[in-house]
């Protein structure tokens, strides 16, 4: 992996700390990559710039407030990040924890409900819980703060106003019992207003269902270099849906990925098929459901998406390894690292809650 693809310097005044107020009022940086073009605008004026036969598809997935303090039978605290986009075992869940848990060492919620450290692997504790996910995914509801990523540590948002902000205004209620733990941030910058708009250029909208991870915040490692392969985090398709969205492709439109999570779950999703064309998915309620460890990077031959909507990423990301291998797909002459150079001099916000980036 070249460091000069995937480094840069950003200066403390381009980390965004809380949102753009309204969501739809965030800086756009659009890159036509055709004409090698850069614009830049806001990001309710999104109709303007995508073309006329194009639909959109976007993560409807839900962030669950997962990270809690429980407490230990000796009383000390312990914060846990639940990751709850990856529950295979209706009574168990793997966390993360700040300090030393031991196996065997039972952590309580308020409600005095708690879970049992069962097993370890590396950092990842396993614990099991003798109550039902539902009650799980309450618990964390009432008792948890959203799980930000820690570059987020010092917004002066309250947890109050995290639940609202670090969410997409049409998040659906989590299914198979999974969420997220990461926000799909290219999704949190839409607002009616910009549907309406879109709506009214005839562009429709389709929604996936990708669990996002904290994967997604990791460095890539020498292991996904060797590999070849990333973090698993599951994906759901609605198979009415799947076929829309291959309708729309042979009409000729342009599929509009919105976040790198809808790219990896649609690529994984054609790529599974292509392999293995005569072996049937997993198919529960009419959905598909299955798991992606795709790692996409340079060069990378893309086979659903033609537009993208993204964010500012992480240096050394594969996040960013993504964006650089569809702007090498599209021909661009430019480098992600170039557009990103030009955007913080420009005064755009990066991360989670940054601006926004159009690549068509």
């Amino acid at each position: 992996m070249s460091n000069f693809l995937y480094d840069y310097f950003l200066p403390e005044k381009n980390l965004a700390k809380t949102p753009a107020s309204p969501r739809d009022f965030s800086k756009l940086f659009v890159y036509d990559t055709k004409n090698n073009e850069i614009f830049f605008d806001r990001f309710y004026h999104l109709d303007n710039y995508l073309p006329q036969k194009s639909f959109l598809v976007l993560n409807e997935t839900k962030v669950v407030p997962a990270r809690v303090v429980l407490k230990k039978e000796n009383g000390g605290k312990v914060t846990c990040l639940f990751l709850v986009n990856e529950m295979e075992e209706e009574d168990k869940v793997k966390i993360i924890v700040n300090r030393k848990v031991n196996l065997g060492d039972k952590l309580f919620f308020k409600t005095k409900d708690c879970v049992e450290v069962i097993s370890q692997e590396k950092n990842i504790f396993l614990v099991k819980f003798d109550f039902s996910k539902e009650k799980l995914f309450s618990l964390l509801e009432n008792e948890g703060t959203m799980p930000i990523p820690l570059y987020l540590k010092k917004t002066p948002l309250s947890n109050k106003k995290l639940k609202e902000k670090y969410q997409t205004v049409f998040f659906k209620k989590e299914e198979q019992n999974l969420a997220s733990v990461a926000a799909p941030t290219a999704s949190l910058h839409f607002t009616k207003r910009v549907f309406k708009k879109l709506e009214q250029k005839g562009i429709k909208r389709y929604f996936i269902n990708l669990y996002v991870g904290m994967g997604t915040f990791a460095p890539v490692s020498e292991e996904n270099l060797k590999t070849k392969k990333l973090h698993q985090e599951y994906y759901q398709i609605d198979k009415e849906t799947w076929q829309k969205i291959l309708e729309e492709k042979r009409k000729g439109k342009k599929l509009v990925a919105v976040g790198t999570t809808v790219v990896r779950a649609l690529e994984s999703m054609i790529k599974f098929k292509i392999q293995n064309a005569n072996l049937k998915m997993k198919i529960q309620n009419s959905k598909f459901f299955y798991k992606t460890d795709l790692f996409i990077f340079p060069a990378y031959n893309f086979h659903m998406v033609d537009v993208l909507i993204t964010n500012f990423h992480l240096p050394k990301s594969s996040l960013m390894m993504l964006v650089e291998a569809f702007l090498q797909y599209k021909g661009a002459k430019r480098h992600l690292i170039d557009l990103y150079n030009i955007a913080i001099k420009n005064d755009f916000r990066f991360y989670s809650f940054g601006d926004a980036m159009l690549v068509i």
